[in-house]
């Protein structure tokens, strides 16, 4: 396997595997657990970033998103894209989230927005995707138009 593919490979397995996992958390503690889980990953960088006084300034909005993602898919998706934005500050800091691991912030950036894209679509089962989907193909072909979600 090539080195590009070990780089993006496990990141986006790891979003997905996430994502799984998530699904297992039933409504609506689904959603308020990712909420805290974005406000943890908004201080991820706190004790050993090395981007100063901006360091709080990013724990502090993205506590503020965190809070909003407590009623909204959207704003956990927010979060996790607010965070892989960090994450490649830090990656081209060369100050990675794990010292010992130099391309951690970049397999951060990586497996982030896989769980955003997640969140973006409602944060679903895969069963529940797999129907919005079955929807819309039966709606396409019956045309009509904006049915599913």
């Amino acid at each position: 396997m090539s080195s590009l593919a070990l780089t993006v490979v496990p990141p986006v397995l790891i979003g997905l595997c996430y994502a799984l996992l998530m699904s297992l958390v039933r409504p609506p503690h689904r959603r308020k657990l990712n909420a805290v889980m974005v406000a943890g990953a908004g201080a991820t960088y706190l004790g050993g970033g090395d981007l100063g006084g901006w360091e709080f300034a990013f724990t502090a909005a993205a506590t503020y998103v965190a809070y909003r993602a407590l009623d909204s898919w959207t704003f956990v998706g927010i979060g996790w894209l607010l965070h892989t934005a960090w994450d490649i500050v830090h990656h081209l800091k060369g100050s990675p989230l794990l010292p010992f691991a130099h391309t951690s912030s970049l397999g951060c950036a990586l497996c982030d927005p896989v769980i955003a894209l997640w969140c973006f679509a409602g944060g679903r089962t895969p069963r529940e995707l797999a129907d919005v989907v079955r929807e819309k193909r039966v709606a396409r072909a019956k045309g009509v138009v904006g049915v599913g979600g």
